[in-house]
C-alpha cells in the first residue's frame, strides 16, 4: 500500500513539473522499482579495478612500453609496472604467463578534468571518428614480426587482436568526444555463443550498419538509480552489466564466473565515489532563488538535494522527454541482442540481469552535473544553459580538444559555433542520433531564472 501511494506522488510530482509544457497524450512517466544488488567490500573493489585482470588479453608489456613509453604521471598512484601505464590501461598477466597491457574500464569512466583525474567521470575525449584512417592489428607489420619470433606473447596478444579486428572497423563516430559502448556490445555478443560465450568467427547475430553514438554517465549517479543505462533497459544485478567489457577477451564461462564473483566489490567501490564539489564560489543568495525554482520545475523527475535528498527513478516517455529517439528505438528494432542477453549466462542467476526495452528515457540524477558536460544521453549539447533554453542549442558546434576550455559560469565545454558542419570535425546536430532536440522544460524560464537554476545546479 505504501508502494503504491509513493508511486502515485511521484507520478503526480512529475505531472505537475512539466505540464506548463505539453499534455501527455496518454503516457505517464513510469517508476522503475529497484532489484535486488549484491553487497561488497569498496576497497577490494577499488583495487580489482584499477590492478585486476578482468580483460585477460592485451598488448606484450615490453611491445607497448616501446611504442608509447613510460607514463610520467601515474594518476592513480599505482605500484609496480601498472605505474607506467595511464589509468585506462593495467597490466596484468595473461593466460600464459606472459605480462600484458589491457585496456580497463577507467578508458570511458576516467577523465582528466583541469589537470586532475576523476575515477567515474565520463570520458568525453575519446576519438571513434576517424578509425578507417587509423593503424590497425590486421595491418601491423611488427604484430606480423611477433607472430614470427616470439610466437608466446602473440599468443597472449591474439584474443585482444581477434576482437580487435573485428569491432574496430564497425565502430565509427561522426564526431570525436562521443562513445560507442552500445555498438561495442553489440559487436562482441554477436560473435559470442550465449550460453558458453566461445567466440565465433562468423556473427551469429545480424549486425545493424547504424552507430548511435551516446555520453558517459558519471557513475557515481549509480548508487541512486534503480536501472542501467540512459533507456533504464539494465534491470537486475548491476554486477553483471558492469563486467560486461570482459567479453572483449573472454575464454568461457568459466572465466566469466570468476571475473563476476569479484564486480559485487567493484559495483560497491563505484557507489562510494562522490561527485566532486564546485571548485568557485557560488552566488548563494542567487543559488537559493534557484533552488526554488528547481523544485518547483525540475526536482518532479530529477529529484531534490541536500538534507532531505529523494530520486523518483522515473522513466519519462519519449513522448514527454522529445529527445533524440535513436538509441531507444535501436532496441525494438534490433530485439536480437535484447534476446541474446536475456537467455545468456549473464541472465542466468538467482538475481538475473535483464534488458526491458522501453519506449523512453531515465530521468538522471543530477549530483556533480556541473563536471558532466556535454549533456542529453548523446552528449548533443554543450552547456547547461543550453540545456535549459532549447533555442540557444547550436546545431553545428565543435570544442578544442588539445586545449580544452570550460565555461564555469553557463557550465560546460567553450564551443565553436558553424555555420555549416565540417565532416568529423564538428557535432552536427542534424544527423541520425544526434539530435539535440526536446527537454524544452526550461524554455519558459527567463534568463534571470535560469541563470539562478545554474547558480543552484552548482551546488549539487
Amino acid at each position: 500500500m505504501k508502494k503504491a501511494v509513493l508511486l502515485v506522488f511521484l507520478v503526480t510530482a512529475t505531472i505537475i513539473s512539466i505540464s506548463f509544457t505539453r499534455s501527455f497524450e496518454g503516457e505517464e512517466p513510469v517508476f522503475i522499482p529497484a532489484s535486488e544488488q549484491r553487497s561488497g567490500d569498496s576497497a577490494k573493489g577499488y583495487e580489482y579495478l584499477v590492478y585486476g585482470d578482468y580483460i585477460k588479453s592485451g598488448v606484450p608489456y615490453g611491445y607497448y612500453m616501446m611504442l608509447n613509453g613510460k607514463d610520467k604521471a601515474n594518476v592513480l598512484n599505482r605500484t609496480g609496472k601498472n605505474a607506467n601505464v595511464p589509468p585506462g590501461f593495467t597490466v596484468i598477466t595473461a593466460f600464459n604467463g606472459v605480462e600484458v597491457v589491457s585496456p580497463n574500464c577507467l578508458q570511458c569512466h576516467g577523465e582528466m578534468f583541469d589537470g586532475k583525474f576523476y575515477v567515474g567521470l565520463g570520458n568525453t575525449s575519446l576519438d571513434f571518428s576517424e578509425l578507417s584512417k587509423q593503424d590497425n592489428f590486421k595491418n601491423n607489420a611488427a604484430l606480423k614480426v611477433m607472430q614470427t619470433i616470439s610466437p608466446k606473447q602473440y599468443e597472449a596478444a591474439y584474443p585482444m587482436i581477434r576482437a580487435f579486428n573485428t569491432v574496430y572497423p564497425l565502430m565509427e563516430t561522426e564526431v570525436r568526444g562521443v562513445n560507442t559502448a552500445d555498438r561495442l556490445a553489440a559487436l562482441l555478443v554477436a560473435h559470442r555463443d550465449p550460453y558458453t560465450l566461445k567466440w565465433t568467427d562468423t556473427p551469429i547475430l545480424k549486425i545493424p550498419d547504424e552507430v548511435i553514438p551516446t555520453d558517459v554517465p558519471a557513475w557515481w549517479l549509480l548508487k541512486k538509480k534503480n536501472a542501467m543505462f540512459y533507456n533504464g533497459f539494465g534491470r537486475g544485478d548491476f554486477a553483471q552489466f558492469m563486467m560486461l567489457s570482459n567479453i572483449l577477451t573472454v575464454s568461457d564461462v568459466s572465466e566469466a564466473k570468476e571475473v563476476s564473483s569479484k564486480f559485487g566489490d567493484v559495483v560497491a567501490y563505484i557507489k562510494s565515489i562522490q561527485p566532486p564539489k564546485y571548485p568557485y564560489v557560488v552566488d548563494e543568495k542567487l543559488a537559493a532563488s534557484g533552488e526554488v525554482l528547481f523544485n518547483k520545475n525540475c526536482s518532479g523527475c530529477h529529484g531534490t538535494y541536500g538534507d532531505k535528498s529523494s530520486y523518483p527513478n522515473l522513466l519519462i516517455p519519449i513522448s514527454i522527454i522529445q529527445t533524440d529517439s535513436a538509441l531507444l528505438k535501436a532496441n525494438h528494432q534490433n530485439p536480437q541482442f535484447i534476446d541474446w542477453f536475456n537467455k545468456s549466462w549473464f541472465a542466468q542467476r538467482k538475481n538475473p540481469a535483464q534488458l526491458v526495452p522501453s519506449n523512453g528515457y531515465v530521468a538522471p540524477p543530477l549530483d556533480g552535473v556541473w563536471i558532466t558536460a556535454p549533456y542529453l544521453h548523446n552528449g548533443s549539447v554543450p552547456t547547461i544553459e543550453a540545456v535549459l533554453n532549447s533555442k540557444a542549442r547550436p546545431t553545428y558546434w565543435q570544442r578544442d580538444f588539445d586545449h580544452p576550455e570550460y565555461d564555469y559560469e553557463n557550465i560546460g565545454w567553450k564551443f565553436e559555433t558553424l555555420a555549416q558542419p565540417k565532416p568529423k570535425k564538428t557535432y552536427n546536430t542534424t544527423l541520425h542520433g544526434y539530435g539535440n532536440h526536446g527537454h524544452n522544460f526550461g524554455d519558459h524560464l527567463t534568463n534571470e531564472e535560469r541563470k539562478a537554476v545554474i547558480e543552484y545546479l552548482k551546488t549539487l
